[in-house]
């Protein structure tokens, strides 16, 4: 009787064990593989699922979801033979649960050493400068490098992004010298550029200075020359009448020249720097007598 409940407690005891071992919970986002005294049967997607218990197992745990791996920082010799050291952060997503768990060992551990290895590539064919410059190209060549070779692992590389690149002190304190020759190379150039147009402008201006000066001359020349006309044409009218005036016998015309020439001919002679004693002479009289005849003949004009 004793050995009859000692075997059902042990009866019990299995099948609650073989329920337990044949009941699996999956989580989202991950997908397990199952194997059968040690060889890939299946895969076991998100939910409850069951196995066969003692004779099915879950081999690999995979996470299906994109995943970050850091990449450790490493020291790279540039084709122009600087040393820089650079590190980078790589963002993948496992497609296949059965290649990444059975086509390569140790995932992680073979990503880590295949971008390091591509970033080394990449990084040592390419100049200092290049490696400060083109980020985005960088990124692009490892992307292509790296998703290529993973391909067969079952696992899809989304992003690969360089996160620093550090030169040595010596060479960015040499940077810095050289940035800073470039950037008073280009203020010198802008102050002599800017004093040339500064030197232009200010020819421009007396230039055109000069132009207008010239135009205002010949301006004034032009009106002198008008005036001077319109003066000689007068004078010509008064000639011509003062010549009738003669051609009919009156002297009065003639008096009227003899002052007007008399008259000119004293205000130079008072005008004069040097003369500082004015003797006139007797025939002023004869002059002033003559202004009466200009002022007949000058009413007679007008009439």
């Amino acid at each position: 009787m004793e050995s009859s409940a000692i075997f059902i407690i042990i009866l019990v005891a299995f099948a609650f064990l073989s329920i337990f071992k044949g009941i699996r919970m999956v989580p989202q986002g991950y997908s397990w593989t199952v194997e059968r005294f040690g060889r890939y049967t299946r895969t076991l997607q998100p939910g409850l699922r069951f196995l066969i218990p003692f004779i099915d197992a879950v081999g690999f745990k995979q996470n299906m979801m994109e995943q970050v791996l850091d990449v450790q920082p490493q020291e790279v010799i540039s084709s122009d033979n600087a040393m820089v050291t650079t590190d980078a952060v790589c963002f993948f997503q496992i497609m296949d649960a059965v290649k990444a768990s059975y086509e390569v060992n140790d995932l992680d551990r073979a990503l880590q050493n295949l971008i390091m290895t591509n970033i080394r590539a990449v990084l040592g064919s390419m100049e200092l400068d290049q490696m400060l410059s083109n980020r985005d190209r960088i990124n692009g060549d490892l992307l292509g490098k790296i998703d290529e070779a993973t391909n067969p692992w079952g696992v899809k590389i989304t992003r690969v992004e360089i996160k620093d690149i550090t030169p040595p002190r010596d060479l960015v304190e040499s940077m810095a010298n050289q940035m800073k020759a470039e950037r008073d190379k280009r203020a010198q150039i802008l102050k002599a550029e800017g004093e040339k147009q500064a030197a232009i402008e200010v020819a421009e201006g007396e230039k055109r200075s000069q132009i207008l000066k010239a135009e205002g001359k010949k301006e004034a020349a032009f009106r002198l020359a008008e005036a001077r006309e319109r003066e000689a044409e007068a004078e010509a009218k008064a000639t011509l009448m003062v010549s009738e005036a003669i051609s009919k016998g009156d002297p009065q015309a003639l008096n009227y020249f003899i002052a007007q020439k008399y008259t000119e001919t004293l205000g130079k002679i008072a005008s004069s720097d040097n003369q500082k004693l004015v003797l006139m002479p007797l025939e002023a009289s004869s002059v002033i007598g003559s202004l009466a005849g200009i002022s007949e003949l000058l009413n007679e004009v007008k009439k």
